[in-house]
C-alpha cells in the first residue's frame, strides 16, 4: 500500500499531515509513505528529516504522478478539484474536507471514482477518541486563543503586589466549554487571570470548574444533545441568553468565545450591544469568525477596534503553531489508517459507523454534500 502526502496549497495552511515520527508507525501497517518535496518545512520538518524517518521524497515535478499511483492521500485541508481529478480509481483521500464548503473538490473526486473521508465528520465516540482531529486541533485552537488574549490587552494577568500598589487579576470570560473553551479556560487560569465561563450543556459545569474556572449559572433550559454537541436553541431562549450573560460580558477584560457547530454557521452568541459597555482596553477572542463568528463585528482575520475595544477574528488559529498542531493531527491520521487496513489491506466497511460518518464520497459515490 502507497500513501503519499503532498504539500499544502491553501494560502496561510502551515500544518502537514504526516509527521516524520508516525512514518514507522505506519510503516508497521504495511504503507510505504512518500511526501512531497518541502511539504512540512512550515511545520519545521525537513525532507532530510523524512527520508531518515523512512519515506521517500517526491519532487514537485512528479506529485500528479504520484497522486495517480497512489493509495491513500493525506492532507489537512482537502486536495484543490485539480489535484482531485488526478486520483487513480480506488484511491482514498483524508482532509478536514467539508460537504457544505468543497462541493468543487467532492465532484472532482466523484469523477475520478475515488474515496474521501472527512476528520470534519468523524463520529465523536469513545472508539474514534483518537481518530478526532477536530477535538486535537481545538486543543491548539484554545490555547492560541488565550495568548492572543494576554498579548493584546493592554494589562497584566495575574495579580501583582508591589510596592507602588496592588494590579488586580484581569478577568476572562470564555462562552462555550468545548475542547477549546476548556483549554482556553486552563490556559488563562495559568496565566493568573480570573476565570469564568458559560455553557449550555449541564455537563459543562463540573469541566469547567476542573480547570479552575468558576461556572455561570443563568438558570435556563439545558440544551445537551448527542454526539458532545449543544442543541440549537429557539430564538427567545438566545435572546434571554443573551441578556442574562450581558453583565458578565461588561465586567471582563478579556472574552473568548468558542462555540461551533461542523459544517454549520456558528451561533451567534455576543451582539454589539452587549459589548458597548466593556471597559476600553478591553479585548473580545472570536474563534468561530472563519463560519460567521459568535460575535456580531468580528471578522475572520482581522483585528477590528470598535469604541476602544480590540475584536480579533480567529483564522487558521491552529496553523498558527504548526509544529505540535501537526504532530497532533497526524497521530489522528495514523489512528483512522489503524482501522481502515486489515491483514495488510484496505478495507473501508461502512458497517462500521466510523466510516459511515466520516465518508463523504465512496468508489465515486457521493454520500454527503448538498
Amino acid at each position: 500500500m502507497k500513501l503519499f502526502v503532498p504539500a499544502e496549497t491553501r494560502e496561510g495552511e502551515a500544518r502537514v499531515a504526516l509527521v516524520p515520527d508516525t512514518v514507522p508507525k505506519l510503516a508497521k501497517l504495511g504503507f510505504e509513505v512518500a511526501v512531497e518535496s518541502g511539504a512540512g518545512v512550515a511545520s519545521s520538518i525537513s525532507d532530510d528529516t523524512y527520508r531518515e524517518a523512512g519515506a521517500e521524497v517526491i519532487a514537485e515535478q512528479h506529485v500528479d504522478a504520484a497522486l495517480g499511483a497512489t493509495d491513500v492521500i493525506a492532507t489537512v485541508r482537502p486536495l484543490d478539484p485539480e489535484r482531485a481529478a488526478k486520483l487513480k480509481e480506488g484511491a482514498i483521500a483524508l482532509s478536514f474536507l467539508q460537504p457544505a464548503n468543497d462541493t468543487e473538490t467532492i465532484e472532482a473526486i466523484a469523477g475520478a471514482k475515488a474515496t474521501a473521508l472527512s476528520f470534519d465528520l468523524v463520529p465523536r465516540i469513545s472508539r474514534a477518541q483518537s481518530m478526532d482531529a477536530l477535538t486535537s486541533q481545538a486543543l491548539v485552537s484554545g490555547y492560541r486563543a488565550t495568548l492572543v488574549g494576554a498579548q493584546l490587552l493592554p494589562k497584566f494577568f495575574p495579580l501583582f503586589m508591589t510596592a507602588a500598589g496592588t494590579i488586580p487579576p484581569a478577568k476572562v470570560l470564555v462562552l462555550g466549554a468545548g475542547v477549546a473553551g476548556l483549554q482556553a479556560i486552563a490556559t488563562a487560569k495559568r496565566l493568573g487571570a480570573l476565570v469564568s465561563a458559560y455553557d449550555v450543556r449541564a455537563a459543562s459545569a463540573d469541566e469547567v470548574r476542573s480547570m479552575g474556572g468558576t461556572f455561570i449559572e443563568l438558570e435556563l433550559d439545558e440544551l445537551d444533545s448527542s454526539g458532545g454537541y449543544a442543541k440549537e436553541m429557539t430564538e427567545d431562549r438566545a435572546a434571554k441568553q443573551r441578556e442574562l450573560l450581558t453583565p458578565y460580558i461588561t465586567a471582563s477584560d478579556v472574552l473568548i468565545t468558542t462555540a461551533a457547530v461542523p459544517g454549520r454557521q456558528a451561533p451567534r452568541l455576543v451582539t454589539a450591544d452587549m459589548i458597548k459597555d466593556m471597559k476600553a482596553g478591553s479585548v473580545i477572542v472570536d474563534l468561530a469568525s472563519e463560519t460567521g463568528g459568535n460575535v456580531e463585528g468580528s471578522v475572520a482575520g482581522e483585528i477590528v477596534e470598535e469604541d476602544g475595544i480590540t475584536i480579533w477574528g480567529a483564522k487558521d488559529v491552529a496553523s498558527s503553531m504548526p509544529v505540535h498542531a501537526s504532530q497532533l493531527y497526524a497521530m489522528n491520521v495514523v489512528a483512522l489508517l489503524g482501522l481502515l487496513v486489515s491483514e495488510g489491506e484496505l478495507n473501508l466497511d461502512l458497517e462500521d459507523e466510523v466510516f459511515d460518518g466520516c465518508g463523504v464520497v465512496v468508489n465515486g459515490e457521493i454520500r454527503k454534500g448538498n
